[in-house]
């Protein structure tokens, strides 16, 4: 079955040319499967290279962008379907509500906070999604040892870990979509790290 899978990435065109073949890579493997792609709608960086690679296989590619930077040389004017909202908020809102899974290239700060809130809406029980980290040439590392930090800290639970899948390989990344099946989360189960009486007052 067709899904619609939203990808965020880098829109530098200054990084290490292997985060474009993974780019590359992914969104042949995202048209070639028939699923939708679904971005930010940037012709640059990788956003750039996977809409482009989506398209040269014959793929559906969707935008969503803001009005400020709906101009020449920064929006990918082939999109199949372009959405263009007032701000950054709107965007990132049907981005959501549009998308069946979702997936993070290697990216800078928007990338982080676009998928940390993502993750953050699952634990809380907003949505019930695939959610991957692509952990190309271990780019996310450290962002997985902070992870790890907070759960050994008790800041969340072992079973956050659940919320989303860890790989470095485009073809596992789009079997575990495929394959994803939801798991109800309680939301103590998520959020409850201690118990009540057993924090400082």
């Amino acid at each position: 079955m067709s899904k619609v899978i939203c990808v965020y990435s880098s829109s530098s065109c200054t990084v290490d040319e292997r985060y474009f073949r993974v780019a590359n890579k992914l969104g042949s493997e995202i048209a070639k499967r028939g699923h939708i792609f679904l971005y930010g709608g940037g012709v640059v960086g990788l956003m750039g290279e996977t809409a482009k690679a989506v398209h040269n296989c014959g793929g559906r590619v969707v935008g969503v962008i803001p009005r400020a930077l709906n101009i020449k040389g920064v929006v990918y004017e082939y999109c199949d379907e372009l959405i263009v909202t007032e701000g950054l908020r709107e965007r990132k809102a049907i981005m959501d509500e549009r998308s069946d899974a979702f997936i993070a290239l290697p990216g800078g700060y928007g990338t982080l906070e676009e998928i940390l809130e993502m993750i953050t809406l699952k634990q809380l029980r907003y949505h019930n999604k695939a959610i991957v980290l692509l952990n190309a040439y271990g780019f996310y590392d450290s962002l997985l040892a902070q992870f790890e930090h907070i759960i050994n800290n008790r800041f969340a639970k072992e079973e956050c870990r659940k919320l989303y899948y860890i790989t470095d390989d485009v073809n596992d990344a789009l079997d575990y979509i495929e394959s994803y099946r939801p798991v109800e989360f309680s939301p103590k189960w998520l959020t409850d790290v201690v118990k009540p009486d057993e924090c400082d007052v």
